[in-house]
């Protein structure tokens, strides 16, 4: 049973193990609704408030390694869906992860994020930061939070 809700579905990743139950909740419901899947990764770039001309180099190496990661994260969407017989393109992006998700979101008409959380609460989530929490806030995309296990 084909749904048109869903023709377009992002799934943020950033490579970790807490994301696989996001890319889970993702390849399923493109399954389910034949939606092509965008498996999307986000450098976040370093501000360059201690960048110093001598560190070049050490910042090529370090976009090298990022994009690598990315690369690494994008591939197990990939393989993924394609055990489930769903459509998925990798995109790599650099900048503030939440905006850029949410940006991406609206140039590309996507129906459906779907994102990984810890689900912190209280001071660690104010200390650390919530990237999903950023795009809950400024998407006008649906957004489906799916919480990750904590590993111990």
């Amino acid at each position: 049973m084909k749904s048109s809700i869903y023709r377009k579905i992002m799934v943020a990743t950033d490579g970790s193990e807490l994301v696989k139950k996001a890319v889970d909740t993702a390849v399923e419901v493109a399954k389910l609704s034949e939606a092509k899947l965008y498996a999307v990764y986000v450098i976040t770039s370093g501000g360059g408030a201690l960048r110093h001309p001598k560190d070049v180099g050490w910042e090529k190496s370090m976009g090298e390694q990022l994009r690598k990661e990315g690369g690494e994260a994008t591939a197990f969407v990939q393989d993924s869906g394609k055990a489930a017989g769903v459509e998925v393109e990798s995109v790599i992006l650099e900048g503030n992860a939440g905006h850029e998700i949410v940006e991406f979101a609206e140039k590309n008409d996507i129906d459906l994020i779907v994102m990984g959380t810890l689900g912190k609460t209280g001071i660690q989530r104010f200390l650390l930061g919530s990237v999903a929490e950023n795009v809950v806030r400024h998407s006008r995309k649906a957004v489906v939070v799916a919480r990750g296990e904590k590993a111990e």
